[in-house]
């Protein structure tokens, strides 16, 4: 006798139920009375409203392959001893259809009372194909699809599925994509689920128009939005295609630029995209009222806060009476008079602008009124999308608690700090509603990006030959957020090895300490000498307030600075060499000879008299030949330093605003064989110029003495250049050492580095018209500043007119000018260019093109410099 009998879905099952119960009970009752005793005129729903439901003696699943029946039964609402009432019949079919876990359902009451559950399992996916994709990857539609491997098969999920995907190809432009799907039956009800994929030509934007537009042309409203004209040559552009959601987008962004204008009363009347006849491309025409231009009239603050009044608040204004309406600064009035009171202590305010149009007159006034809001709580703190990083590394970043009251400073500031960690590509935090009115969730929403980098420097010059700088690095070390680096750099004229490992949180305080081992060997062509420096040091680092940080280090290092004989000057004509030495300097048996021009020969070439001892080349004169030679020899430096540093600036990957200073200071002499103190100093203010254009001034300076009768070594002292002061070669700016003319009969010699520095630089972001996506930056820079100031024994060369510098026309041959050998002051240098920077596939890249404003004539210069690198 079967009551119920359902196939293919819900809702047909409810009907099916209605029907077969009745007319059963219907049956049944015909055969327990004669034909003549049947009450007349009564249907069987009738009938079956006065005869109560059998009870429930069992409950029996049959069909089932993978899913228990206990499983089965749980999500049944009746259990054996009920009464099989229609409503709850009906619900157990509806709550098994809901699972998802089945195809075809069957509910039959058997003579002995027995519900009988019969289904048909859906079955289980086995393998999802796609099929004809070129233009979207695998991996990007199998993220946007439901079904997958091992998932169960429903016809919901492929048809949402399909929906899905046809939306992306929408989205790329692509409005002719087809998606059919086929299901391939494999043993033990499993399936392979293809996707076929007719993608279909690209449907592109034939043309932007606008209509109603008369203070701005159609042209700079062209440059507004984001959906671009389809042309040949914009093979890089993404958004030369139809998109219904960055339509809706567009029109938010053309209000906001006539609002920026002074347009408050500015609509977009209509926003439509007609597809042409071929289907190829489509025509969006924005129909907008612009209304009449308003200046701001009255501004005034209105407050309820006890402890700020309404001028103290005006003052955060960037509004101004007399100024052009400008939406956009209305904004940030708001969020300038909340920044005030949440500093105030105010952590939950209301901020209100009215505005009150005047048409005749054409302004509009404009009233903030602030109040009080009602206290928030935070109810809790979800950590989301951090795949590697542990929670405790986020967590220990935020700046609210759970329980405490709701501060949007605070939360912008927890932002800023998680963002600073540099784990994350992108870093949101989310207000939603909690348990109660006065709660709330916060949900921070990061998404990790790659901290390990293998970087591969390349830097070019006119002096200098390829440079290939490795380096493997981790500054989120299995995700606990330690750092480690190992680099090995090697050159025509460095070698390096370089360990170095910091534990940011050391036991779990907010104490940082790191430790560092290196070795390198560095011929500083520039200044005549090469160093080989082994050393190690420690640091630490701690917390001084919300924006400050201090450090403590310490720093041994052994150097051995020998001269490079390479470029070691010739040594000048001497009747007696021997009586020129030092004493105390080794001799040999010479191997080489100095010619009447001062030139090595071989012996053979030479006369008796001409002949001298091997010696190194400081060993002669009393009176050192080059300014380098005092700096050679063995020295062990310990040193102790100290650094504080502060940040203020509103996003400490991108700034757009705010500040940073940073300084440090060094102490040379508790130990070792150098004494010497020195102290740096750097600091940037950023600052938006207008619209995109985001502006920086940036600042360096450093001082460095010898103390106790030392002075300072050469290898101690700042060489600034290439990447530090754009324009000039390394060490090709400040003190240097004449020894000759170059090719353009300039002077020409050794860098020798200067005690002091000041550099600055002003750079322009500019903001360029291509997808943020393809990671390229560009930027106007200006560098310019100064490098000087040496001892007085490196320029005793000074004091002897023998070693005096004289220039010859060449083409006269005629002295036209002298220079004293060792050049020192502190004249000002300024360069300008463009900055190219390119987040590439395979790593950062970088190209600097200079042009040189001004300069001494012994300036080593280049135009143009680039590095490059891969991350993982």
């Amino acid at each position: 006798m079967s009551l119920i009998k359902s196939r293919g879905g819900a809702n047909g099952a409810i009907l099916l139920f209605s029907v077969a119960l009745c007319a059963t009970l219907s049956i049944g009752l015909a055969h327990a009375q004669p034909a003549d005793q049947q009450p007349q005129g009564l249907a069987a729903g009738e009938l079956f409203s006065n005869e109560p439901a059998p009870v429930i003696q069992n409950i029996v699943v049959t069909g089932n392959q993978r899913i228990e029946p206990e499983t089965i039964g749980s999500y049944l609402p009746i259990q054996p001893g009920m009464r099989a009432e229609q409503e709850f019949l009906d619900l157990a079919l509806k709550t098994l259809f809901n699972t998802g876990l089945f195809a075809d359902i069957s509910l039959e009451m058997t003579e002995a009372d027995i519900l009988r559950i019969t289904v048909k399992e859906n079955p289980i996916v086995n393998r999802v194909i796609l099929e004809g994709n070129k233009r979207i990857k695998d991996d990007k539609l199998t993220e946007e699809i439901q079904l997958a491997p091992r998932a169960i098969y429903t016809r919901a999920k492929v048809q949402s599925d399909v929906q899905r995907m046809i939306e992306l190809y929408r989205a790329k432009g692509r409005f002719a994509a087809i998606v059919t799907p086929k299901v391939t039956p494999l043993e033990q009800n499993r399936i392979d689920v293809i996707y076929e994929i007719d993608e279909g030509p690209r449907t592109g934007v034939a043309k932007v128009n606008f209509i109603g537009n008369e203070v701005f042309t159609d042209n700079e409203l062209r440059g507004v939005v984001l959906t671009k004209e389809s042309r040949w040559w914009k093979f890089f552009s993404s958004n030369d295609n139809y998109d219904p959601d960055r339509l809706e987008y567009e029109r938010e962004l053309i209000r906001e630029h006539y609002g920026r204008h002074g347009y408050a009363d500015f609509t977009v009347v209509s926003a439509v995209a007609e597809l042409t006849p071929d289907r190829k491309d489509f025509f969006i025409t924005f129909t907008v009222e612009e209304g009449p231009k308003y200046t701001v009239g009255e501004v005034r603050v209105k407050t309820t806060l006890a402890k700020l009044d309404d001028d103290v608040l005006q003052r955060f204004i960037p509004v101004k009476s007399g100024q052009t309406f400008d939406g956009e600064r209305m904004e940030k009035a708001v969020e300038a008079i909340t920044f005030a009171t949440g500093a105030a202590g105010y952590a939950f305010v209301d901020v209100n602008p009215r505005l009150n149009r005047h048409p005749e007159s054409k302004t509009i006034d404009i009233s903030f009124e602030v109040n009080e809001g009602p206290r928030v709580y935070v109810e809790r703190v979800n950590i989301k999308g951090n795949t590697r990083t542990l929670d405790k590394i986020i967590r220990r970043e935020i700046r609210i608690a759970e329980g405490d009251a709701f501060n949007r400073v605070l939360v912008d500031r927890s932002r800023a700090r998680v963002r600073s960690l540099g784990y994350f590509g992108e870093v949101e935090i989310e207000e939603k509603q909690g348990s109660a009115p006065d709660r709330t969730e916060l949900d921070v929403n990061v998404e990790e990006q790659s901290t390990g980098s293998f970087s591969i420097g390349v830097g070019i010059s006119s002096t200098e030959n390829f440079i290939l700088d490795l380096s493997v690095e981790e500054r989120n070390l299995m995700g606990r957020g330690q750092f480690l680096r190992f680099r090995v750099q090697a050159s025509s004229r460095t070698r390096q090895v370089d360990v170095r490992f910091t534990q940011p949180y050391f036991l779990d305080r907010n104490l940082a300490a790191g430790v560092s081992l290196f070795n390198q060997r560095t011929n500083f062509r520039e200044s005549g000498f090469i160093r080989n420096r082994t050393g190690f040091g420690l640091n630490a680092g701690f917390q001084v307030s919300e924006y400050g940080r201090g450090g403590l280090n310490y720093l041994l290092t052994y150097d051995d600075v020998t001269i490079d004989t390479v470029t070691t000057q010739r040594i000048g004509v001497m009747d007696d060499p021997l009586s020129a030495l030092v004493p105390g300097a080794s001799t040999t048996a010479a191997p080489f000879f100095v010619d009447v021009l001062g030139n090595i020969v071989s012996a053979g070439a030479a006369s008796a008299f001409q002949q001298v001892v091997t010696a190194n080349l400081c060993d002669f004169l009393t009176q050192a030949l080059t300014p380098t030679c005092d700096s050679r020899g063995t020295f062990l430096t310990s040193l102790i330093g100290a650094s504080l540093s502060f940040d203020r600036r509103d996003d400490p990957i991108t700034p757009r605003r705010g500040w940073r200073a940073s300084a440090t200071v060094g102490l040379a002499g508790l130990g070792g064989d150098v004494n010497y103190y020195q102290a740096e100093y750097s600091g940037a203010i950023y600052h938006p110029i207008i619209g995109d254009f985001i502006g920086s001034l940036r600042a360096r300076m450093g001082y460095i003495s010898g103390y106790a009768g030392d002075d300072v070594r050469l290898s101690d002292r700042f060489f600034e250049g290439a990447s530090t002061f754009r324009g000039f070669e390394v060490a090709g700016v400040g003190p240097r050492y004449l020894t000759g003319f170059d090719i353009d009969n300039n002077p020409s010699g050794q860098a020798i580095g200067g005690k002091l520095y000041a550099i600055g630089t002003f750079e322009i972001l500019l903001p360029l018209p291509l997808p943020k996506e393809y990671g390229i930056r560009a930027s106007l820079f200006s560098d310019f500043g100064t490098v000087g100031l040496v001892d007085d024994n490196t320029k005793l060369l000074n004091n002897d007119p023998t070693f005096l510098l004289q220039q010859f026309d060449p083409d006269t041959g005629m002295l036209i000018n002298h220079f004293l050998p060792v050049q020192d002051d502190l004249s000002i240098r300024v360069t300008a260019g463009v900055s190219v920077s390119w987040d590439s596939p395979f790593g950062p890249v970088r190209f600097d093109f200079a042009e040189i404003i001004r300069k001494e004539l012994y300036d080593r210069t280049e135009g143009f410099r680039f590095s490059a690198g891969t991350n993982f």
